[in-house]
This record gives C-alpha cells, structure tokens and sequence, in this order.
C-alpha cells in the first residue's frame, strides 16, 4: 500500500515520544496509533470525524481507515465502517 503523504501541520516525531515506537495507521505523520485495542477504537473515531479527515485526501484517509480496519480485524474488534 502506498504511503500518505506527508501533512505539513504535524511533527512525526511527536508521534513517537508519545507513543513509543509502534504501529500508526498514518505511518507518514505518526497519526492514528494502532498497537491497542484503546488505540484502535480512538484512531477511528478520530480519522471519522470530519475535521480530522479534512486534513487528508480522500484517497489518504481511505488508506488509513483500511490499515484501522485491518487492525480491527486483526485483534477481534468490532467497529462501525459507516
């Protein structure tokens, strides 16, 4: 999968000293954790709220909710892909 490109409003390393070195779903930016089912869940509600998605193309946020749903999928959790 092709990454997201890179957003000029973040600081990717921020991403890292708050959550260590784990998975995001927006490995680009270190946006959208994805190493907890807590982390899954939020990462959701997040990139679905319009003002978050807004920050992204189309064709990004679809990437990103794919690699959410794939975790999701992964660890047995249920969520909303409306």
């Amino acid at each position: 999968m092709a990454q997201v490109h890179e957003r000029k409003d973040t600081k990717p390393e921020r991403g890292e000293q708050e959550y260590g070195d784990v998975e995001f779903a927006d490995e680009t930016n270190n946006k959208y954790p994805i190493d907890t089912p807590t982390h899954i869940r939020a990462a959701h509600s997040y990139i679905s709220h319009p003002d978050n998605a807004a920050k992204y193309s189309a064709a990004d946020v679809n990437k990103i909710k794919k690699k959410i749903d794939n975790a999701a999928k992964q660890n047995g959790i249920e969520i909303s892909t409306e």
